[in-house]
């Protein structure tokens, strides 16, 4: 009987568990470690973010599915990996330690035969002095929507906020990147969006001044480079598209800086020519950088051998071209990124997700003549969050079952494709969407003349895609739930 632990319960953690679980049976043991007890939706955090859904509309109890489906359920925070055991015993091992479970803070060594990290990312807020707690947590002065608590503390501050302006007061609306190195800039600019359709629904937005603040040097880089798409019969770049989209609603923008500090009524950035400026606010939402969950990983004597294992953001390798940073953003090639997700040292580890470290960027690396980093790091979430964690389950039960002795799937991000729904409102009659989706996520230069497939690199913008918003949120719940027919539905 072989185990095969999952050390997160995220979309690519709950994917690759899930299916492991169903194609394994009970021959063999699938094990998820995750310090989390709901599994969240987390696309679906916007809507909490401006009161339109609450924490249940987005979240579930992992225990009772995981029994159901067969996986045995630890709500621990994994700490370490072992990949050579310890001495006087060669089992591979991760260090546990409890969070639930009437467990808590009880540490224990958790064996395995394959393992799969798909802890996702440590929210780094105090990377931003002001945007962190100064102990890994959100800070008092911005809000956030990274986790389901945050957005229920976002739509009360913005409910607030929404009754002062009712009263006649007018209010500045920051919301964007917190960070020159932040990630995730699609949920930002849905969330955006949303605020701007709850107050004009509230009958206020001619009270408010809403800006967007960003780490990119244009508008609609979001961490890939940009992209050209076909919309209305025409071929257009990603900044026009997100440009129209801000002019439209008469959303002002920030790009191209880094927010280095944040105070209760501004923030302080600075440009990527070096100059700093200031922007005031009277409600802030803004994302934190990602970093790698922290895990460290120990040689059979006992000693550090995390440097072999992670890349210096905490994030694992796997079979990517870690030398290709050298080589400078014209000399980089999508062939540089992994397609097995193996670890290249120990080939019974797989990492998926943000749990991956990238072998560079997408867009192309910047700085200001201070040295400051100003540019957006790559986007592993979602969709081919998903595809990874299936891809990696189907490899390791053909390995498990004899099939191969090396990776029977792949998931390349060059190879993949991705869609984006960013949608305001929530009811059915009322409410727009900008629907967009590229291929591939990592641009082809050498095999396509804008980098990607425009017969799959399109936008829109309407109700429809607003539509099937909804129903993707209904969907994806129904498939993580394990409820029939759930691998019916496309990850």
């Amino acid at each position: 009987m072989a185990r095969v632990v999952i050390m997160g319960g995220g979309v690519s953690g709950h994917t690759a568990a899930s299916f492991l679980a169903k194609w394994l049976g009970k021959d063999h043991e699938v094990v998820v470690v995750t310090p989390n007890s709901l599994w969240n939706w987390i696309p679906s955090n916007i809507f909490v973010g401006v009161g339109e859904m609450t924490k249940e509309d987005v979240t579930f109890a992992l225990a009772p599915v995981y029994k159901k489906a067969g996986i045995d359920y630890r709500q621990a925070k994994a700490i370490s990996v072992h990949p050579e055991g310890k001495e006087g015993s060669d089992a591979a091992f991760i260090t546990i330690e409890y969070t639930g479970q009437d467990k808590e803070g009880q540490s224990e060594e958790l064996t395995y035969d394959y393992l799969i990290n798909a802890t996702g990312p440590k929210l780094n807020f105090d990377a931003t002095p002001g945007l962190g707690d100064g102990k890994g947590g959100l800070g008092e002065h911005t809000v956030s929507v990274c986790t389901a608590d945050h957005a229920i503390h976002a739509a009360h501050e913005l409910k607030a906020v929404i009754e002062e302006m009712k009263a006649g007061a007018e209010k500045k609306f920051l919301i964007g990147l917190g960070h020159g190195m932040c990630t995730c800039q699609g949920a930002a600019f849905e969330y955006i969006f949303n605020v701007e359709h709850e107050l004009k629904k509230h009958g206020v937005r001619d009270k408010a001044t809403i800006t967007y603040i960003t780490n990119e040097y244009e508008l609609g880089d979001f961490g890939v480079g940009g992209m050209h798409i076909k919309a209305g019969g025409y071929v257009t770049s990603g900044k026009v598209f997100a440009e129209s989209l801000y002019v439209e609603r008469g959303v002002r923008w920030i790009k191209r800086v880094h927010v280095n500090k944040v105070e209760a009524d501004k923030v302080h950035f600075e440009r990527l020519d070096g100059t700093m400026g200031e922007e005031t606010y009277d409600f802030a939402m803004l994302i934190p950088p990602f970093a790698g969950a922290g895990l460290t990983a120990v040689a059979k004597d006992g000693s550090d051998m995390s440097s072999t294992i992670f890349a210096p953001n905490t994030m694992m390798k796997v079979d990517a071209d870690y030398e290709s940073g050298a080589r400078g953003f014209e000399n980089w090639s999508p062939k540089d990124w992994p397609s097995t997700l193996q670890n290249p040292t120990y080939d019974n580890m797989f990492a998926v997700g943000i749990a991956f470290a990238p072998p560079h960027f997408i867009s192309k690396p910047m700085s200001s003549p201070n040295g400051t980093a100003i540019n957006p790091t790559p986007p592993r979430t979602g969709m081919p969050s998903a595809m990874m964690g299936k891809a990696v389950a189907a490899s390791i039960r053909d390995m498990i079952n004899g099939v191969a002795d090396k990776p029977t799937h792949t998931a390349n991000m060059a190879e993949m494709g991705a869609a984006c729904v960013a949608s305001a409102g929530k009811s059915f009659l009322n409410g727009s969407a900008v629907s967009m989706t590229m291929y591939p996520v990592v641009p082809d230069f050498d095999k396509y003349e804008f980098g990607r497939d425009l017969n799959g690199t399109f936008g829109t913008i309407g109700l429809a895609g607003h539509w099937v918003k909804i129903l993707l949120h209904h969907g994806f719940l129904w498939k993580a739930k394990l409820k029939p027919g759930w691998t019916l539905i496309p990850e």
